[in-house]
């Protein structure tokens, strides 16, 4: 049975939802990932260009306000940023809770270009922590 997990940022637009387009195409068969923020605002578009290019598509994803899944249960909800770690309601019988912050590419500074690959950096990173996912 696949462990439920949710993934959580501040507004929903970059890193919990490439995380979880990530964790769902890399590791689908062992989770069912999910995503939402406490202030959600709207998916970035450079974070669906830079998941596209790794053949994940994000573009019909939409950011969730966490109160959307206090009655779903989850094994795992992972904090990826510390806001998030800070202003997270508890659930009812929630699951373990994890924190590992990233980078938030949304406050990148530069060109277009520039912009884009602090994008890819955190992607990257994510990519790396869902392959080695291990929360026991």
């Amino acid at each position: 049975m696949k462990k439920k997990i949710l993934f959580l940022c501040t507004k929903n637009s970059v890193r919990s939802q490439m995380a979880e387009g990530l964790m769902n195409h890399v590791r689908g068969d062992e989770f069912e990932a999910h995503s939402a923020g406490v202030e959600p605002y709207l998916v970035h578009p450079y974070a669906i260009d830079v998941m596209r290019e790794i053949g994940i598509d994000i573009s019909q994803h939409r950011s969730k306000h966490v109160d959307e899944f206090k009655e779903s249960p989850f094994d795992f909800m992972v904090t990826l940023c510390d806001s998030a770690a800070a202003s997270c309601p508890l659930f009812e019988g929630e699951g373990k809770r994890i924190h590992h912050a990233f980078t938030n590419p949304a406050d990148a500074q530069g060109t277009e270009e520039e912009k884009k690959n602090v994008f890819r950096e955190v992607r990257d990173e994510l990519k790396e922590y869902i392959i080695s996912f291990s929360p026991d």
